[in-house]
């Protein structure tokens, strides 16, 4: 199909009739009406702006391919790649800078394939992504996508829900726009122990009145931690302490600190720029919800959705899910 015929299937999508689609892109709205969301809206379109650049970033978009076959339930590349290509019309909700939409793009190349993110980034991965004929990108909220319903065969929110106004509602259009044999695949953050929680709920209030070059400073000064913290290769016996949420067992002393009390992320394969910026990712957004497993099934289960696959960790909760009259999978 030409870039002409995907343009026209996106249309079909679209309520607005008016939309305008400029080469690969449709520059929506990226004002919220909710401070805290456009808080941060501002921190991503910053932290894509600046990760754009990095020398690291492929390095980081070969591992969350890879972990993204684990978060939902595929196998290979290849069982993706037969999964997606069996789907006429694939959205990521949150592309920031469009590498998996683009990887979507390329595993099911007759498909059309939109992302969307609510910063800055969208425009940053339509001139990335120009030359990808089946590939679209639109700069609006996730939480009011302007796509009719049931017209998107998959969903992909991966590691964005959370960063929404109301990830139940956001969850709910999600829901809404996937089509009734279609599936969502969507990420979960996972509450960490108590004391973690307590001070990740605090100290985001105190980051709000951070600029963002005082946070950038702060990420590169907790990575520092976590950096060092690992170097000491030391590990300890934990004993469980129920009401905290600590859990027993042999743990490495950067991961018990940064599991328990205080995120501090490092890892030596993946960079340090990498590592700040995931720190940043963490520690800038006003929205960060985090959810219980039991949360999260209850939302799916709320939302008339059910199961397909489901994958847990000690970060987060992931799984595909499809209407619960759905005949197939």
């Amino acid at each position: 199909m030409s870039r002409k015929g995907y343009r026209d299937r996106l249309f079909e999508l679209l309520s607005d009739p008016d939309a305008i689609i400029q080469d690969n892109y449709i520059l929506g709205s990226g004002e919220s009406n909710h401070s805290n969301q456009q808080h941060t809206n501002d921190a991503f379109s910053d932290k894509w702006e600046k990760y754009g650049r990095s020398d690291e970033k492929e390095r980081l978009y070969e591992f969350q391919r890879s972990w993204y076959l684990s978060l939902y339930g595929f196998e290979s590349e290849k069982a993706l790649a037969t999964f997606l290509q069996s789907k006429e019309v694939i959205f990521d909700a949150g592309c920031g800078l469009g590498y998996k939409a683009a990887w979507f793009a390329e595993l099911a190349p007759d498909s059309l394939v939109v992302g969307m993110d609510f910063s800055e980034a969208a425009l940053q991965a339509a001139e990335s992504y120009k030359s990808v004929e089946n590939l679209f990108f639109i700069r609006g909220d996730i939480a009011r996508t302007g796509f009719r319903d049931g017209l998107v065969d998959y969903t992909s929110c991966d590691q964005v829900i959370m960063h929404t106004e109301d990830p139940v509602a956001t969850f709910a259009e999600l829901a809404r726009i996937t089509q009734k044999e279609g599936q969502l695949a969507c990420y979960f953050y996972a509450k960490k122990a108590l004391p973690r929680e307590l001070l990740d709920d605090y100290f985001r209030t105190h980051c709000i009145t951070m600029s963002a070059e005082e946070l950038w400073a702060m990420s590169e000064q907790v990575t520092e931690l976590g950096k060092r913290l690992s170097e000491l290769d030391v590990s300890l016996d934990c004993p469980e302490i129920p009401a905290l949420g600590i859990k027993e067992g042999r743990v490495d002393i950067q991961r018990f600190i940064y599991w328990n009390f205080l995120k501090c992320f490092w890892n030596a394969e993946l960079g340090a720029e990498t590592s700040i910026a995931t720190n940043y990712d963490w520690y800038s957004p006003s929205n960060a919800r985090r959810f219980s497993e039991q949360e999260v099934r209850d939302l799916v289960s709320d939302c008339g959705m059910r199961e397909v696959s489901f994958h847990s960790e000690e970060a987060c909760y992931s799984g595909r899910f499809v209407h619960m009259d759905a005949t197939g999978q």
